[in-house]
């Protein structure tokens, strides 16, 4: 274990944090629910429409980014995350961001963070793509992974806005607002680390991200072929595993998706547990988030006026004051609610 690239406060012997949740909600161990598979190089409007009203995630293939590059992101990122803790600290500074546990380090510099659904321990990179060509780094390494990071991010573009054009499409939307309802501008990317074995506890009993929806439109995850990501969905008991397919992406849709589809397709609630002590190494992924385009308004039967700017703002709110995301339970219309 590269224990220099944990921050101080992380590093062995301690490994026995206080805070960690030991008992999360179980697994659901019914083989036979398997997350959808859409083809995007042959795009089945109705499979597609099954799978985000079912489900809110599914397995990508055929997307047209090369097996070599998903390689090397996988890679280089895992390269960059074993950096000691000091050096990415003092590399990824704005326009990008470094952190343990939220976006952010936590007022009292703790590199854990808390909600009241339990514990975050992960290490994540921050890099809005719109900004990331202005991040100048000396270290070889870091500049290799920015410039790798752009090329996937066009990538990231293009099948998101087929995706979402697909789905606008299927459900209706005004053609005029494709723009604002999704725009490329503000995508980024967040990676994320995942360490093997740093929690105590059983195998299965090992937190790391604590159970949320996005807040996007669509986000688009590459993970390595170690497990943890776990969806929720209506009708079903315990937590279902997406299991990593060789050269898939996993699509999961945002609150914006479903406020803009009148609550039709799904915010898929998801969560990720930390790789235990048996794995070979540390779980590794790299998300693409897009949203809706600034200022744009969003309409529906459903929920009350709102842009995504007064979404996010509502949703920095409760975390402050009840330690927790409300997201779209904030901004339904009282006739909706039943």
């Amino acid at each position: 274990m590269a224990s220099e690239s944990y921050p101080p406060l992380l590093r062995p012997p301690v490994l026995n944090h206080p805070h960690l949740d030991p008992k999360p909600n179980p697994t659901s161990q019914d083989s036979s629910l398997r997350i959808p598979v859409i083809d995007l190089e042959v795009l089945d409007p109705a499979a597609l429409d099954e799978a985000c009203r079912e489900w809110g995630v599914f397995h990508l293939v055929n997307h047209g980014v090369p097996p070599s590059t998903l390689a090397q992101l996988r890679d280089l990122a895992a390269a960059v995350f074993s950096l000691p803790f000091e050096t990415k600290r003092e590399s990824f500074t704005s326009p990008t961001s470094y952190f343990w546990g939220t976006p952010v380090l936590t007022p009292s510099g703790s590199p854990l963070s808390r909600s009241s659904r339990g514990i975050n321990l992960l290490e994540g990179m921050n890099f809005p793509l719109r900004q990331l060509p202005s991040l100048d780094s000396r270290l070889p390494l870091v500049a290799s992974f920015r410039d790798l990071l752009l090329e996937y991010g066009l990538h990231m573009g293009r099948i998101a806005t087929s995706l979402f054009q697909a789905m606008a499409k299927i459900l209706d939307l005004d053609p005029e607002h494709y723009s604002g309802q999704l725009s490329e501008s503000t995508g980024f990317i967040r990676a994320y680390r995942y360490p093997r074995g740093l929690a105590s506890g059983s195998d299965e009993d090992t937190p790391g991200l604590v159970a949320h929806t996005d807040s996007s439109v669509l986000a688009i995850l590459l993970q390595n072929q170690v497990n943890g990501l776990e969806v929720q969905k209506d009708g079903v008991d315990g937590w279902i595993p997406v299991d990593p397919v060789p050269g898939a992406l996993v699509v999961n849709l945002g609150d914006m998706m479903q406020a803009l589809s009148d609550d039709l397709y799904k915010s898929v609630n998801h969560r990720v547990r930390s790789p235990p002590p048996r794995e070979e190494s540390d779980r590794i992924s790299i998300c693409y988030f897009v949203f809706p385009g600034e200022g744009y308004v969003i309409r529906s039967s459903k929920y009350r006026e709102f842009t995504y700017e007064e979404f996010q703002a509502q949703v920095q709110r409760d975390v402050k004051t009840i330690g927790e995301k409300v997201g779209l339970g904030r901004f339904k219309k009282q006739d909706a609610m039943s």
